[in-house]
């Protein structure tokens, strides 16, 4: 693992595993009761894809970044699906806890932000920072609602995953010689086609990192009488996110509503109202064999649903600010770095202390489009 020169890996011991973090080397001098932001991954990913993240962070704050289980540095232990992402939001409170750090700055990449999301209703959190998340309804099989389209969740979860990406993430493929290798899913899913950068050998060095064992990446399927034929299994990471398992929608009804920053682009081809990770999507556009038609198996709307769950957060009296970068893909962190270092600053000063709610605590929601051209 090749780290940036500031920062250090390091392995922490916690009631539940042992978990690789990330840390700012500058942080080491601070008090013990310094505010803490905590990054955390989404799939096929680690801790690695923060550390720009990490060293842009204002001085006096924190910085870690965690390495969720069966991934990165991490313990290689099953995910129990039927809890939804609930085991990952666990172990990170453990981790919390084994570092002394009572409530903290939470911000999640994609399934990392469904964990953050968890974390705050379980938990609590300071400030809650969103990058491309999933749908607060879990990854496909819902209507704009939340309604699951059938009962097991038909079409959803780990019979979604490419066999042939798994197989090479399994070999720790490095090449670019197929549509499913690690790498051109990198390029063609996780950034637009506009992005490079020198670091992309480490970056992919991280998704291969990613543990393919029984019960991690992706998990087990079951047959299901709904097309297309296939349906979560009860483990395994992409289980953990079926709607059956996984509904964060309920974070509107916190008593202290934590202020949230949504971060996101439109170039996004993974978390999108129009995905290509969305079986019901590619069975629209005649991609995905027998596909049943709009009233039965309507692609999701991950995007509009996000939003409608923060409007009703907002509402409640919750913060919102949402930044949508134009043309950036599904890593607004790694595409546009400054902006997105200033967005979360931003979001860390205005959060209030956690146990100090106020009867009008909250600015009104902010919504800003940065064009492609910045």
């Amino acid at each position: 693992m090749t780290l940036f020169a500031g920062i250090s890996a390091r392995a922490v011991k916690t009631e539940r595993l042992t978990v690789g973090i990330l840390e700012r080397d500058a942080d080491r001098a601070l008090a013990a009761d310094a505010p803490a932001v905590v990054f955390v991954h989404g799939s096929l990913s680690s801790s690695v894809f923060w550390q720009e993240a990490m060293l842009d962070l204002p001085r006096g704050a924190r910085a870690i970044a965690v390495d969720l289980r069966g991934f990165g540095a991490s313990d290689v232990l099953p995910v129990d699906a039927t809890r939804g992402l609930a085991d990952f939001s666990d172990d990170l409170r453990a981790l919390l806890s084994a570092l002394g750090i009572t409530s903290a700055h939470l911000v999640g990449w994609a399934m990392g932000a469904g964990v953050i999301m968890q974390h705050a209703i379980d938990y609590g959190a300071l400030s809650l920072t969103l990058v491309a998340p999933i749908s607060p309804y879990g990854f496909g099989g819902t209507r704009r609602d939340g309604t699951r389209l059938t009962r097991d969740d038909a079409g959803t979860g780990a019979g979604t995953a490419n066999a042939e990406l798994v197989a090479r993430l399994a070999a720790g493929d490095l090449s670019d010689e197929s549509q499913s290798s690690p790498r051109t899913v990198f390029r063609g899913a996780f950034v637009s086609p506009s992005y490079a950068t020198s670091r992309e050998d480490e970056l992919i060095e991280a998704m291969l990192r990613t543990s393919t064992a029984e019960g991690n990446y992706p998990g087990n399927t079951v047959e299901s009488s709904s097309w297309p034929g296939f349906a979560p299994g009860d483990a395994g990471v992409l289980n953990a996110m079926a709607p059956r398992f996984h509904d964060v929608s309920g974070i509107v009804d916190l008593p202290i509503l934590p202020p949230i920053l949504w971060v996101h682009g439109t170039a996004d081809a993974i978390v999108s109202d129009a995905s290509y990770f969305d079986v019901n999507f590619l069975g629209q556009q005649g991609l995905f064999p027998g596909w049943p038609g709009e009233r039965d198996a309507p692609a999701q709307l991950m995007v509009t649903q996000t939003r409608d769950v923060l409007s009703e957060y907002a509402a409640h009296g919750g913060s919102v600010t949402e930044v949508t970068f134009d043309g950036v893909g599904h890593a607004a962190h790694l595409e546009r770095p400054a902006q997105f270092a200033a967005a979360l600053a931003d979001v860390i000063r205005r959060a209030p202390a956690a146990s100090t709610p106020r009867e009008n605590p909250h600015p009104p929601t902010e919504a800003f489009i940065i064009p492609s051209s910045d």
